[in-house]
């Protein structure tokens, strides 16, 4: 069926894609609006893929013709929550001295990291661009002369509330299915309202739900096989959706039987996995993991699965594995076949039935947003060869409206109409263009190629990518197996991706916190306001983050903040609610991005209390699940620390206290609460002084990281 999917929610200004499921090529696709809000005068483009930008909040009925029939599209506009923000950077701040400065272009995920696409006028002694933002924090990139080796951040806060939070449950009570969303208003938000919406892919009719606040009632007898039901909190902005799916026997459903209403069952698909939720992840680099005088392969990482194992890994993310001329793999030029210096498709099974053997899951590095301009079908594509013609973004020639040719932003002289669409600097990894049904198809056919063999997708440059493809690779994925594992790349983390789309984020505000608490520029506390932006951002409850401190993207931790760091900064990943990550050698003491893993000569200390962190938290459960509450101290001998911070984990059947120390000396940390004196990590006593009670607190040595019991 080319049904487009769920109901879409955004706001006024928003351009929203839509487009049919399963798409056929061949196909003849048509959309209209068959109803919008009175003052709108929005339309809709031709061909199969559009894209609708709400003028006024209210509701847009659209529907797609397709070859198996009409199909129903809701779209939910809200008011638009963007203001006229300035970015500004003071010449004196560039990287170049003003008389070589010839342009300044702002790039972000305001403009999709495009380079040259917004430049910056200049006013005096800066450079200014102005952009209608949302409430929050945003970061640009000044990029001098169009080099990213010249660039500057700026940063602008837009004042106003964060998002609102809603979680549905559902359960049936007597013979009455009874939705119920729970509602949470935004930090400096008004109490939110709920809005629930069924979905226009089912069969059961509007005139069967009742609607009263924050409850919907639908008899049993009228539910159809399956029905999925959505809601949105709505203040000042709207939240992340949330549904809920309801589904009841095929012959009840047809006959309107009630006699046995608990054959309904209720499914939450916005939920990751069980064995996600808290599962220790572990990525490797693949061809700098097996050593230095060896060529890393499929069958070389299998007979290093014992030290995984001694690790207690529960999920393994290999960087890409499939044909490409690059040692990193995201520049692909065969997306169904393995990379041949790593080893066949019958040994990339066969390490993977061994990490599964092992109790270790595999997730499969997707790279979906563009391909190598190697791949044939870019080489067909920029030769005008005509079935290849729409399967890459062309962008004009002069995207700022400045006379400036966009093949100037750039050193490679690109062949056809315009220019290839690319992020960054990427020059060599040309974007796909999903606007065309023969990429889309294309690529779905790589997620059943690889969805089978693995247990999950980290999905290369998530944001560059439609959310509504997204939606139906969940779809897709989960309907085959509902444990499979879906993690975005979205940098910075936006909680519109866990919309019906992925499990997991990249907790890029954690990931900066630690950053700027290691090299010295944050106080150890400021990881508080870390882990309160994910409220303030309106991640669901559901949502699930990835904690880490480096990435094959990023510089080392080591390297940027030091060793005295990074036990602390690793500790506080271990410690804190989500899902845990190592990167290949962080545990080793590797110190360059992608350098070769250090197995003879590696950090051996380091190693050890990495396992130690892994090893206890599988073994204590508060330490998964248990609620983060600050915990008062004081270093008597250090009265204005700023290096030292605690917390405390508790689930109200056990409760734990971390203390965690940056600084390169140990610290006498006095904590304001009873708690035992053996570190949970070590086994050793850390009292101070021979006892570490006093009164109403407990002192204790803390060279990095101690893990306490308490007794409060």
């Amino acid at each position: 069926m080319h049904e487009p999917g769920p109901p879409r929610f955004a706001h006024v200004g928003e351009s929203v894609e839509l487009a049919p499921r399963r798409p056929d090529a061949d196909g003849r696709f048509s959309w209209r609006v068959r109803d919008r809000p009175d003052d709108s005068d929005v339309t809709v483009g031709d061909g199969a893929v559009v894209h609708l930008e709400p003028d006024v909040p209210g509701v847009y009925a659209l529907e797609l013709d397709a070859p198996d029939g009409t199909h129903r599209q809701i779209l939910r506009a809200f008011p638009d929550p963007r203001r006229a923000v300035e970015f500004r950077a003071p010449i004196a701040d560039l990287p170049l001295p003003a008389e070589e400065i010839t342009c300044v272009s702002l790039t972000g995920p305001f403009n999709e990291y495009t380079l040259g696409r917004d430049r910056m006028g200049r006013e005096g002694d800066s450079y200014v661009a102005e952009f209608d933002l949302p409430p929050g924090d945003h970061e640009g990139i000044c990029v001098v002369n169009d080099d990213f080796e010249h660039s500057h951040t700026v940063e602008v806060s837009v004042p106003g509330p964060g998002r609102p939070r809603v979680h549905l449950d559902a359960s049936v009570e007597g013979e009455t299915l009874v939705v119920t969303a729970s509602a949470e208003a935004a930090p400096d938000g008004s109490d939110p309202d709920v809005e629930f919406w069924l979905d226009d892919r089912d069969e059961l009719a509007e005139s069967a739900a009742t609607r009263d606040g924050s409850e919907l009632r639908v008899p049993v007898a009228d539910l159809p096989e399956r029905a999925r039901v959505h809601a949105v909190a709505v203040a000042e902005r709207h939240s992340v959706a949330d549904t809920v799916v309801v589904e009841r026997p095929a012959d009840a459903a047809e006959t309107g039987d009630t006699r046995d209403s608990t054959d309904v069952t209720v499914s939450r698909p916005n939920d990751p996995p069980e064995w996600a939720r808290h599962a220790t992840v572990y990525q490797i680099f693949v061809r700098r993991f097996a050593g230095e005088m060896v060529e890393t392969t499929f069958e070389e990482i299998e007979r290093r699965v014992p030290y995984l194992e001694s690790l207690d890994v529960d999920c393994l993310w290999l960087t890409p594995v499939v044909e490409s001329p690059t040692d990193h793999g995201y520049h692909v030029t065969d997306y169904f076949d393995t990379a041949t210096d790593l080893g066949t498709r019958e040994e990339f099974e066969s390490l993977v039935e061994r990490l599964r053997e092992a109790g270790i899951r595999v997730v499969f590095d997707l790279v979906v947003n563009h391909t190598s301009r190697d791949h044939p079908a870019f080489q067909m594509h920029s030769a005008d060869v005509p079935e290849y013609a729409d399967h890459y973004e062309r962008v004009p020639a002069d995207p700022a409206g400045t006379d400036r040719d966009a093949t100037d932003t750039d050193d490679v002289d690109w062949a056809g109409e315009g220019a290839p669409g690319y992020y960054f600097n990427w020059t060599r990894i040309p974007n796909l263009d999903y606007d065309s049904l023969a990429v889309r198809s294309w690529m779905l056919d790589v997620v059943d190629e690889w969805a089978p063999l693995v247990d999950g997708f980290r999905a290369d440059v998530a944001w560059g990518v439609p959310h509504g493809f997204w939606k139906e690779v969940r779809d897709r994925v989960k309907s085959e197996d509902s444990e499979f594992f879906l993690l975005d790349e979205t940098i910075p983390r936006d909680p519109q991706f866990h919309e019906n789309e992925f499990d997991a984020h990249y907790d890029t505000a954690l990931y900066g916190a630690l950053r700027d608490i290691g090299s010295g520029e944050a106080p150890a506390d400021a990881l508080f306001d870390a882990l309160e932006a994910n409220r303030r951002e309106g991640f669901p409850e559901s949502s699930l983050l990835l904690r880490y401190v480096e990435n094959h993207d990023e510089t080392r931790y080591l390297e940027a903040c030091g060793r005295a760091a990074l036990p602390a900064a690793a500790a506080a990943t271990f410690t804190l609610p989500g899902a845990p990550m190592m990167y290949y050698g962080q545990e080793r003491g590797v110190a360059e991005q992608r350098g070769e893993m250090k197995w003879y000569d590696g950090d051996s200390a380091l190693t050890a209390f990495h396992r130690r962190l892994s090893r206890l938290r599988g073994e204590r459960s508060v330490l998964r699940t248990g609620d983060v509450e600050r915990v008062e101290w004081e270093c008597p001998d250090r009265p204005n620390d700023d290096r030292t911070v605690a917390y405390a984990r508790d689930d109200g059947d056990s409760r734990v206290v971390v203390v965690l120390n940056f600084g390169e000396e140990s610290r006498e940390v006095a904590v304001g609460e009873i708690a035992g004196e053996t570190d949970l990590l070590t086994g050793a006593s850390v009292a101070v002084g021979g006892s570490a009670e006093t009164g109403d607190g407990t002192t204790v040595e803390v060279a990095d990281a101690v893990v306490l019991e308490s007794e409060g």
